[in-house]
């Protein structure tokens, strides 16, 4: 009896599989995209709170999970019937991806093999509003968990195409290939970069051809455009109340063209649209920047025009007006406009500004931060 007791203990024994924690797949659930575990930042429309809608460059969400991998349901609006847009994913700290929709509904698979423990995700809208918006579905994972807390700052970049990344990546395609959109990457922008150098939340009012006092493509002018959610051609009012920036940056004029050229209607609307800021964000620090472009007549214009807007809102009462000046003309992006690496040495200098004139940040901070992107970290 004992002889068959222990034979048939080996043969059980033989025959089991043993799988290691780590190894087993655990049960997924969906967490629809109003769950309040799921963060948004950004012009964003919640009319319909399982789809938020969203078309400007730089919009981001960030959720955390437990497991091994997630998979995100995104909707595209698929403009003109072909227009796909491109998004950014980041994983925890590691080096960031750019993936283009290729569907009205498009699913992607994040990770997979990543250890089974707590990660942080963050999908970025990397196209501009004229390719048409996306919606955030929901994500499929095995356990949604609470945000951490969020960052103390918040910033907001207003600007032309350089401030919404037209034109400065060239991972995929070469210069003239692929669709005008391809070189989008609005999470590597000079804005999105300083924000994070400073460990800020951002969000960017940007869209290419747009002026301040005339812009190109049938494109209204910002003063016109910058309280939409779709600052393209949008009838949705932004709530302000929603995101209130400590600091605030405005970049425009190398759309306006030869409208900049008269200074005394280019100040004085650049003024007034200060002015709509300022009853936007009451108590935010407003930045007066000028990037160099290889149309160099304009240059040494916009410079003074920046000091002069500056000393002017200060003759007035408003103390908290900056100008600054990019020190160098970058342009090794496509079509003349900065790419990657001219988009963070844009930042490394706007890093190095604030720090010192608001005291943000731990000094270098932002230059380690920049060392680690330029190095893929």
């Amino acid at each position: 009896m004992k002889k068959i007791f222990f034979c048939l203990l080996f043969f059980i024994s033989a025959n089991i599989r043993f799988v290691s924690a780590d190894t087993l797949v655990a049960p997924v659930k969906f967490f629809a995209a109003n769950n309040p575990f799921i963060e948004y930042t950004g012009r964003i429309d919640f009319s319909d709170p399982l789809k938020p809608k969203f078309w400007s460059s730089g919009v981001y969400v960030k959720f955390r999970f437990k497991g091994t991998g997630c998979e995100i349901t995104v909707n595209d609006e698929m403009l003109y019937g072909n227009s796909h847009n491109y998004i950014e994913i980041v994983v925890d700290d590691q080096k960031p991806y750019r993936l283009q929709t290729t569907e009205l509904i498009d699913k992607f698979k994040i990770g997979g093999q990543l250890a089974n423990d707590e990660h942080t995700i963050t999908i970025c809208k990397d196209t501009e509003a004229g390719i048409g918006y996306l919606e955030f579905v929901g994500v499929k994972c095995e356990k949604l968990l609470k945000p951490l807390h969020r960052p103390k700052h918040k910033m907001e970049f207003i600007g032309t195409s350089i401030t919404c990344a037209a034109d400065m990546d060239r991972s995929l395609y070469p210069c003239n290939f692929g669709d005008w959109y391809a070189h989008h990457n609005a999470y590597m922008s000079y804005g999105a970069l300083t924000a994070r150098a400073l460990k800020s939340d951002w969000q960017i009012a940007a869209i290419s051809g747009i002026g301040l006092t005339n812009s190109c493509c049938k494109i209204p002018v910002m003063p016109e455009a910058y309280d939409k959610v779709n600052m393209r051609n949008d009838s949705l009012r932004w709530n302000f109340n929603t995101y209130q920036a400590d600091l605030v940056s405005i970049c425009l004029g190398e759309s306006d063209g030869i409208a900049a050229q008269d200074s005394a209607s280019f100040c004085a609307a650049y003024v007034a649209f200060i002015g709509d800021v300022r009853r936007y964000y009451p108590k935010a620090n407003i930045i007066c920047l000028s990037i160099p472009t290889t149309d160099t007549r304009m240059n040494g214009s916009f410079k003074k025009y920046m000091v002069g807007i500056a000393d002017y809102m200060k003759a007035h009462g408003d103390n908290k007006v900056y100008p600054f000046t990019v020190s160098k003309i970058y342009a090794a992006g496509c079509n003349n406009h900065p790419d990657l690496g001219d988009h963070q040495l844009i930042a490394d200098e706007l890093v190095d500004f604030i720090q010192k004139t608001f005291k943000w940040g731990e000094p270098q901070a932002g230059k380690r931060f920049l060392s680690r992107i330029k190095n893929g970290l």
